[in-house]
């Protein structure tokens, strides 16, 4: 297998899906992440749900909902004592269990489930970051105005994953989750959060606040015309971001 991993289900190797399957191995795409058993996985994980997971995780069911599913299952089975464990895993999609787990810690708070989320947020691997904002995404869906404050200071950490995080999980319509009807109707509001990161010179932070523009731009693009012809008079705003907010843009 080359080192950038299978493009698509069909070219996992086998040897290497036996070792995903074991949580001997990280996923190098998405393809390998879509192609790993997750009953065969949480069986390595919890011995105890070998019998259950066949039938509670069928292939059918979309990747996001496989993956919040599996962590209802060890909570149900093995508490969340078993929390730490999963967030040191050296599987990648276990550890992105462990985010569905924070999210849904009874009795905490938005700032409590973000604070813990926080080292997962800042992954090295890329498909935990993913899995970070999409499992607290309900929450900060749910609590917006308070998800924009408390997501704000994260726009000035030194991690570029950090600062991608704040914008990734407060896309008004975002990828592989449900919509932000607030931030759709009223962008504005995020301004706070949006006016730090114009000038990030990550392009992995440009690219999700391109998206999270062009996200806005669906609904309402008076204000991310308004917004961008602002933009463009500040040299130090990449061209990259600029052209990836205006691409819905007649």
């Amino acid at each position: 297998m080359s080192a950038k991993g299978a493009r698509s289900i069909a070219a996992v190797p086998p040897d290497h899906l036996d070792r995903l399957n074991k949580g001997l191995a990280e996923t190098r795409t998405l393809s390998e992440g879509l192609a790993l058993s997750f009953p065969r996985l949480l069986a390595t994980v919890a011995p105890s749900l070998a019998n259950a997971a066949e039938a509670a995780l069928p292939p059918t069911l979309g990747i996001t909902q496989r993956m919040a599913r599996a962590a209802e299952l060890l909570r149900a089975s093995e508490g969340d004592a078993l929390l730490p464990r999963l967030l040191v895993h050296p599987a990648d999609t276990v550890r992105g269990w462990g985010a569905y787990l924070i999210a849904a810690l009874p009795g905490s708070s938005l700032a409590e489930r973000l604070a813990r989320v926080r080292p997962l947020a800042d992954d090295p691997h890329f498909g935990v970051r993913e899995w970070a904002w999409l499992a607290l995404r309900p929450a900060i869906a749910a609590e917006i105005d308070e998800a924009l404050r408390l997501l704000v200071p994260w726009t000035a950490e030194p991690s570029a994953n950090l600062r991608r995080f704040a914008s990734e999980a407060t896309r008004p319509r975002g990828v592989w989750c449900a919509h932000i009807a607030a931030l759709k109707t009223d962008p504005a509001q995020a301004l706070p959060l949006l006016q730090p990161l114009r000038r990030d010179a990550s392009p992995y932070v440009q690219d999700s606040v391109g998206n999270w523009l062009n996200d806005a731009a669906k609904s309402r693009p008076d204000w991310v015309s308004h917004l961008l012809t602002d933009w463009r008079r500040d040299a130090s705003v990449a061209p990259r971001l600029l052209k990836r907010a205006g691409r819905s843009l007649a």
